[in-house]
């Protein structure tokens, strides 16, 4: 009896000395010998050796009440043990950065993990059209120093906003750095002759500014609420998609 077949490139990647790691593009692997992390509920597709999963909810009464005021958030499980836990997330690329005492703004729904060093909250961020929709827009904010490992529908690109005015789709926007801020701002340009024609469907967008980085997914992705839609994040900010 023989199994057949070239198999060995699907064979897991060992020795990493990090608490996150890249099996492949769409695979994260978290080293529980580097300390526990924090992971979207659902997301653990394989494990070795010793893990505990534990759910987290939304994170506290407090959070709970802003994700179900804001519609924004994620809900979590806290992973501990000593061996290696698999984390996917509907195989859609994943991002692996190291906060060193900094922060990002992260749409909920495009949170996979992060270490328990990192604090997180739901902020509101953004000005402009922000303040007339909702009393304003809401992210997810990361900080302090760990590992984050952030989901994209396709691979990103990185902008720089301080090199040129930057502006993207709501639900592309999916992380940008402490130094950024952000406006909605409406896309007028078009005229009533646009809008006798259906508008351009790019109605609303985000605006950078200052010192820092953009990251924009290649996906408009699904709108949030539809069925199939992926839940736990997105708030107004999805309800702005173009």
């Amino acid at each position: 009896m023989a199994i057949h077949g070239d198999l060995s490139k699907y064979n897991e990647i060992q020795g990493s000395e990090y608490h996150f790691s890249l099996q492949n593009s769409k695979l994260l692997k978290v080293d529980l010998r580097h300390g526990p992390f924090e992971a979207r509920s659902g997301s653990m597709v394989a494990y070795q050796g010793e893990a505990t999963f534990e759910n987290k909810g939304s994170g506290g009464v407090g959070k709970m009440l802003k994700k179900a005021t804001t519609g924004e958030g994620v809900d979590l499980m806290h992973v501990g043990g000593t061996g290696e836990v698999f984390i996917a997330d509907t195989a859609q690329d994943i991002i692996i950065l190291y906060l060193e005492n900094d922060q990002v703004s992260v749409n909920g729904k495009n949170i996979l993990a992060f270490s328990s060093t990192i604090q997180w909250d739901i902020q509101r961020v953004g000005g402009g059209i922000a303040g007339m929709v909702a009393g304003g827009l809401y992210n997810v904010v990361l900080q302090g120093t760990g590992f984050i490992a952030i989901n994209t529908d396709g691979q990103p690109v990185i902008l720089d906003v301080a090199s040129a005015p930057t502006a993207a789709d709501p639900q592309a926007a999916i992380m940008w750095s402490g130094g950024v801020q952000m406006q909605i701002k409406k896309d007028t340009t078009g005229g009533l002759k646009s809008l006798a024609r259906g508008g351009s469907g790019e109605t609303f967008q985000m605006a950078f500014g200052g010192q820092g980085f953009v990251m924009v997914q290649p996906s408009e992705g699904p709108s949030f609420g539809a069925p199939g839609g992926g839940g736990g994040g997105g708030g107004v900010l999805g309800a702005l998609g173009g």
